[in-house]
């Protein structure tokens, strides 16, 4: 293809304007129409007394409203495109452009340039603006709806520093104690030293207090015991590096969650596969667009007699399949079938298949 068929017409124009305006059209719809569930679905928890209309307007709509977008973007985006695209080939447009010596391929360069403007848009929105409203919206849900903080844990056990470990049989937030717990100094594969104590209490910030604690250090067949009522130490961690809730990964930017996950790593816990799938789904959404894009200009280019509601509802098929392979996949990963890196690209594999096929089946 020559370098000048890549040049911006009016056409390129006409076309990124009406997907940038239909896209911004069916999300302020969707978005109304959602809103208005959701307060009905809600509507006892913002009765309560003590709940004000400044909270649920500021607190948590203003910060739901870019969640949603966020979550529901790419789908926005293929609706979009199935939508507008559909009514250009039901006036001919798209036939008149085709006849006109454009090529399908660079038919669909608007379309791309538009997908990239939106990706970019929600990478940036998903990754690094949505986490921190997402932290007030919780706060609210916590507080008013239905709180899913994560306040007890069992059979806790993490790497403190390299050759120290630590377990507590049980932890509980609401009073900052654990019960049971144990911390167990290693040099090399040998034990060297293992303090057991019946509780242990979180003080603040890397402090804690051990109490009716036993310690005892080994030299070869020999042993050192010593007890105590109370110590007041340093140890590096804190309760929630083991208290973790399935919401607290949404209120993680990209690096913190990076650094979250290969810190969590180190330290031997294992349940950090929802923070993991999290990471990975905010870049595998950018490519989502893309396919979706390309499915929904081959599938709506074409005129047919049934017109742009058989498009549309072919569309809206595709788009819960999508989210049901989305959801599935996501299972897999937290079973433990498969890498959540794996899990979150199988709906985008799935869909390059239905993209190709489509692709090869669109007017010329």
């Amino acid at each position: 293809m020559k370098r000048k068929d890549f040049k911006l017409l009016i056409i390129d124009r006409y076309i990124i304007k009406q997907f940038l305006g239909t896209f911004a059209f069916i999300i302020v719809l969707i978005i109304a129409i959602t809103v208005v569930f959701d307060v009905n679905e809600k509507i006892d928890a913002f009765l309560k007394p003590e709940v004000t209309l400044y909270e649920i307007v500021f607190h948590y709509y203003a910060n739901f409203i870019p969640y949603f977008i966020g979550l529901f973007s790419p789908l926005f985006s293929f609706i979009t495109v199935i939508f507008f695209t559909s009514k250009l080939a039901d006036r001919s447009e798209i036939i008149a452009m085709l006849s006109n010596g454009v090529s399908f391929n660079r038919l669909m360069l608007p379309y791309l340039i538009s997908a990239t403007f939106i990706a970019s848009g929600n990478y940036v929105l998903s990754a690094y603006i949505v986490p921190k409203a997402n932290e007030t919206r919780i706060a609210f849900q916590n507080s008013y709806i239905k709180n899913r903080q994560v306040s007890s844990a069992g059979n806790v056990q993490l790497e403190v520093e390299p050759g120290v470990f630590a377990y507590f049989d049980r932890y509980s937030a609401l009073s900052s104690m654990g019960y049971r717990f144990s911390l167990d100094r290693f040099e090399g594969k040998q034990l060297v030293s293992r303090l057991t104590a019946g509780s242990i209490k979180y003080d603040s910030l890397h402090q804690w207090t051990i109490i009716d604690y036993v310690v005892r250090d080994f030299d070869g067949m020999n042993q050192r015991i010593s007890t105590g009522t109370r110590k007041d130490t340093t140890l590096m961690f804190v309760p929630s590096d083991f208290l973790i809730s399935e919401s607290d990964c949404e209120t993680m930017t990209s690096p913190e969650l990076a650094k979250h996950i290969k810190r969590q790593k180190l330290r031997g816990i294992r349940n950090i596969r929802t923070f993991e799938i999290e990471y990975h789904l905010r870049y595998a959404t950018i490519m989502s667009f893309y396919i979706l894009t390309i499915i929904g200009l081959s599938l709506s280019s074409r005129k047919i007699k049934g017109g742009m509601g058989l498009n549309i509802g072919i569309g809206l098929g595709l788009s819960f399949a999508y989210v049901l392979f989305s959801k599935i996949s996501a299972t897999f990963a937290i079973s433990g079938l498969v890498t959540p890196i794996i899990a979150v690209w199988i709906p985008n594999m799935l869909y390059v298949f239905i993209t190709v096929y489509l692709y090869r089946k669109a007017p010329r």
